[in-house]
């Protein structure tokens, strides 16, 4: 009995790591998932030609520093003026709870030293996490609701954003395999709506 009690904690012991193990697994492939799926060249050509209230609008997302975790370089542009971004950020993916993951916002310290450069991520090696800012609060925390597809949304008055006459922003996020469908709309201290599409979200197709 006095071997047999010590081989039963062994066993336990054995079975919790396997357990912890697989676990661990399956966050990273659901956070691989997700950053993936981010990833790419999109454009919401084909909605605009079904409602003229949309624009053509352009968003390039690729990965920058790959041994410091999941971050993206974030570009959007009118298609046919990409040279002059009208949005520029760095995004970083990471697991919030066993439930959710969130993906934080950074703001470039120059923006126009940047331009164009999803084309050469490798350019971002020369900054670090130091030379950026967070946009505390902008943080959009997604769910994952089936495979390959996350839904989520920012807090609803967290985001502070001072265009257009707005106190905050607010948006809302699904993450498809072939898509993504962003609604990032502003609203005064009344919360009245400022800015940002009226009916619906941007419908981002993935060109590549």
């Amino acid at each position: 009995m006095k071997y047999f009690l010590p081989f039963l904690i062994l066993l336990f012991l054995v079975y919790s790591c396997k357990k912890e193990t697989k676990s661990e697994v399956k966050e990273d492939t659901e956070l691989k998932e997700l950053f993936t799926l981010m990833q790419g060249s999109f454009n919401s050509e084909i909605q605009a030609q079904v409602d003229s209230s949309y624009y053509n609008i352009s968003l390039h997302m690729y990965p920058i520093w790959e041994d410091k975790g999941n971050f993206l370089y974030v570009e959007q542009a009118l298609n046919s003026a990409q040279n002059k971004p009208y949005r520029q950020r760095i995004y970083e993916v990471t697991r919030a709870s066993d439930s959710t993951f969130s993906s934080a916002i950074y703001m470039l310290d120059v923006d126009s030293l940047w331009i164009g450069m999803w084309k050469n991520p490798k350019s971002f090696d020369s900054i670090s996490l130091k030379d950026i800012a967070l946009k505390d609060g902008c943080e959009v925390i997604l769910k994952r609701t089936a495979p390959n597809q996350f839904i989520g949304k920012t807090g609803d008055t967290t985001c502070v954003s001072t265009m257009r006459g707005a106190a905050y922003a607010r948006s809302e996020v699904e993450i498809l395999e072939d898509k993504i469908i962003s609604w990032d709309r502003g609203f005064d201290a009344n919360g009245e709506y400022v800015w940002g599409a009226e009916k619906s979200g941007y419908i981002f197709n993935k060109l590549d």
